[in-house]
């Protein structure tokens, strides 16, 4: 059973598979990154100042007891990160649409061109037939 098992981890696929996941996660950390670090920043200022990751809406606020300890805690829909999330989304989509659309670009056999197709071989011995008959 070892042996299966070590034959079927070591098949091309299942690694290609795994490296394509290590480099899926760590692309998703980029991408995370410069959203958070580059892009939310700059669309920032154009929304009036607004910081779009911290975006929420109470539904219901937190309450507190005589002494300020949380005795219930808010419930709060993260807006924000979840914008942020699906902007990622986007993103890391279309460059993985656009990294397929490449490969298969680059895989797609190149289209031959024809030739012009010759005589047939009935058409040559019908040729060499009437050159007989001449010389005759």
């Amino acid at each position: 059973m070892f042996n299966e098992f070590k034959e079927f981890a070591m098949k091309g696929n299942l690694v290609d598979m795994a490296v394509g996941f290590v480099m899926g996660a760590a692309f998703a950390a980029v991408v995370t990154a410069f959203i958070q670090g580059v892009f939310m920043p700059l669309i920032s200022p154009i929304m009036g100042g607004i910081d779009l990751a911290s975006l929420n809406y109470v539904l219901s606020p937190a309450e507190f007891d005589g002494e300020g300890a949380e005795t219930k805690a808010a419930v709060v829909v993260a807006i924000g990160e979840f914008v942020t999330a699906l902007i990622s989304f986007i993103i890391v989509a279309f460059v993985m649409f656009m990294i397929i659309k490449g490969m298969n670009k680059a895989m797609a056999e190149p289209e031959v061109e024809e030739e012009p197709a010759g005589p047939s071989q009935e058409d040559l011995l019908g040729e060499i037939r009437d050159l007989l008959a001449k010389q005759s």
